[in-house]
């Protein structure tokens, strides 16, 4: 068989992994895989990017925008189940793996770093959309019922946002607590959501916090200059 058909017939499928115990560590073991009945009919990807521009003090003139950053891909899709050829459980069945999509894995309750599962679409040989990321919304709805009121079809909308395994700010040759980078504050932005940004973890937002003395980690101002220190030290352990 060609590759070309081989690909045709390729079935999409969404997999749910234990998160990663610790930052920069890759997701682990499966927890639910859910082979799609029918592959979408369309998918949308979405990225979005951070600009600042200064006002201008001439009336014909625009100020040159400055990048400030870009957000995580999202892509978002529906699924479609069906069971009136069974009439069995099997679409409440996937609705469940879905739903655990939601909520924190005993694993990581365990760890006392409450998670939900990372979820990964993966279709043929599609690269742009098959990406680790967490189930960021998840819409159900029940479109046909059996005589005992069992759903028997359903659409569920999800979106999937990007998650990195890969602690940013950090210089790739050295774990060293003096590689560092800067981030420029915006509207809206928080320490927690800066530390999930840079390390995936926004528990740690105290190690910002310390690196640039400050102390009420809800007043940023947009326009300060921030200090985004690596998360390891010396010896290449984890800072806590």
């Amino acid at each position: 068989m060609s590759p070309a058909v081989r690909a045709s017939r390729a079935r999409a499928q969404l997999t749910l992994q234990e998160p990663p115990a610790s930052v920069g560590a890759k997701p682990g073991g499966t927890i639910a895989r859910l082979d799609l009945q029918f592959n979408p009919s369309t998918l949308q990807l979405r990225k979005t990017t951070e600009w600042r521009r200064s006002p201008s003090r001439m009336a014909g003139q625009s100020a040159l925008p400055e990048f400030v950053g870009s957000g995580p891909r999202e892509l978002s899709l529906e699924v479609f189940l069906d069971a009136t050829a069974t009439h069995d459980d099997a679409v409440e069945q996937a609705v469940e793996k879905l739903m655990k999509a939601c909520v924190p894995t005993p694993a990581s309750l365990g760890r006392k770093k409450p998670a939900s599962p990372w979820v990964r679409f993966e279709w043929g040989t599609a690269r742009t959309t098959a990406f680790d990321g967490v189930l960021s919304s998840l819409s159900v709805t029940y479109t046909l019922f059996d005589v005992d009121g069992k759903p028997l079809r359903a659409t569920c909308a999800l979106s999937i946002e990007e998650a990195s395994v890969d602690p940013r700010g950090q210089n790739p040759t050295s774990g060293a607590r003096t590689a560092r980078s800067t981030h420029t504050v915006v509207a809206g932005d928080s320490l927690a959501l800066l530390a999930w940004r840079e390390y995936g973890d926004a528990t740690v937002w105290r190690v910002i916090a310390e690196a640039n003395g400050i102390d009420d980690p809800m007043a940023l101002v947009p326009g300060t200059e921030l200090v985004v220190p690596a998360l390891r030290d010396e010896a290449g352990e984890e800072e806590r």
